[in-house]
């Protein structure tokens, strides 16, 4: 990965933030002109055909290339108090860098910390019955006591819902945005955006300045599964952008989990349908935590020496972060079912390993 010097810095973000140019476009200049500055400085006539588009197309967006447009396209950024981090910095989350078309540049105003690999996006209905709040509340309250970030769209219903929990409880949330991040929308969100940069981040892949636009959304919802190891449904109609969102992750090779509801409900359909499409039915947070099988504290953990019983060093090198049961590990070490759940609690309470919910399953955490 190349760092960029200020200079280069300087124009990927500038080329990133002119009109008509996404983050599929930006790949495609990149790979035209060989650098964000040569594409900056070259002439109209050589961005004709640049990316499937003709001259014509281009020179809108090309008026913008002007030094007034540069000095205060950064000076909104700095005023604005927003950090931007471009796809080459090594502080880009590291799961959304590896999607298709990542943003070129994520605007950011919080802070993500390593903790917030961990995490899970919850999306569903701006509508939300008082059953899909109720579940809403619980299942995100019930994560971030696990110490899972709460990843969504800021949007009003199930999103706002989970936002609002994350904080209440004491845990951390990041809100994608499909505006700038001085546009908050809905505004009657800038006090619960306020309080989201204080334990978590605001992110948007659109520069200050840009309102919120239908096209942008189905975009954004890329970077809220993009973030996150899986994507939990909670009430979503027929044609509701969550389904938007469950299926991005699908593409990008997340989990997909889906709150079943009344089947009487307009608001259950689409969750519905995702169950029956293949996505996990959620009816506890073990049903989450079974699938993704990666447990919460074990970042934090130090790694420490520990003297180990040869049996205890012998069952702990057939652990790993996919779980095996008591049937397994008999098979693959050779010793007897009471002998092994006795070497599991030695090594449970060592800090060694730790037994996913329900107990059938355990995993190392080292």
């Amino acid at each position: 990965m190349h760092i960029l010097s200020e200079s280069e810095r300087t124009y990927w973000l500038a080329l990133a933030s002119l009109p008509a140019i996404g983050a599929r476009r930006f790949h495609s200049i990149i790979e035209h002109f060989g650098s964000p500055q040569a594409a900056w400085l070259a002439p109209e006539k050589d961005w004709d055909g640049v990316a499937g588009m003709s001259l014509s197309r281009w020179q809108k967006t090309l008026q913008y290339r002007r030094k007034d447009y540069l000095s205060s396209f950064l000076e909104r950024i700095y005023y604005g108090g927003i950090e931007a981090l471009t796809l080459q910095d090594e502080r880009y989350p590291e799961l959304l860098r590896s999607i298709p078309d990542p943003p070129p540049v994520l605007y950011m105003k919080g802070q993500i910390q390593e903790r917030d690999k961990v995490n899970i996006a919850i999306v569903g209905t701006r509508k939300a019955t008082p059953y899909g709040e109720k579940v809403c509340s619980q299942l995100t309250e019930e994560l971030v006591q696990q110490e899972r970030t709460i990843v969504s769209g800021l949007a009003r219903g199930i999103d706002a819902i989970a936002h609002r929990t994350a904080l209440e409880k004491g845990g951390r949330t990041i809100a994608v945005l499909a505006c700038g991040l001085d546009k908050i929308y809905p505004k009657a969100h800038e006090a619960l955006a306020a309080a989201i940069t204080e334990r978590g981040a605001l992110i948007s892949e659109y520069p200050p300045g840009s309102p919120a636009e239908p096209g942008k959304f189905p975009a954004r919802n890329r970077i809220i599964s993009g973030l996150s190891q899986g994507v939990l449904v909670i009430e979503a109609g027929e044609k509701s952008g969550a389904l938007i969102t469950a299926d991005q992750a699908l593409e990008q090779g997340r989990e997909v989990f889906a709150v079943p509801g009344p089947i009487t409900s307009s608001q259950s359909k689409g969750t519905h349908r995702l169950i029956q499409q293949g996505a996990k039915l959620v009816t506890s947070i073990e049903d989450i935590l079974s699938e993704v099988q990666i447990q919460f504290n074990f970042l934090a953990k130090p790694k420490q020496e520990i003297d180990l019983e040869p049996n205890e060093k012998k069952l702990l090198s057939h652990l790993d972060w996919e779980g095996k049961t008591i049937d397994q590990l008999i098979h693959c070490t050779g010793l007897k079912g009471p002998e092994i759940a006795v070497l599991l609690t030695h090594l449970e309470m060592k800090g060694m390993i730790k037994s996913l919910p329900g107990g059938g399953h355990f995993v190392s955490l080292l």
